[in-house]
């Protein structure tokens, strides 16, 4: 499966949950919009998910 939310590399993490979120058939806006909140609860808590 490809990132579809950039083309940055992402970490294992990220690529695993990109394809989580494919394989239950989550649209383009969905997947940007958790994966943009995981990134800024995680900075809000200081560490990394």
């Amino acid at each position: 499966m490809t990132n579809v939310l950039s083309d940055a590399p992402a970490s294992s993490l990220r690529q695993r949950i990109i394809e989580d979120m494919n394989m239950r058939r989550f649209t383009r806006k969905t997947q940007f919009d958790y994966v943009r909140h995981v990134a800024r609860f995680a900075t809000y808590l200081g560490r990394p998910p």
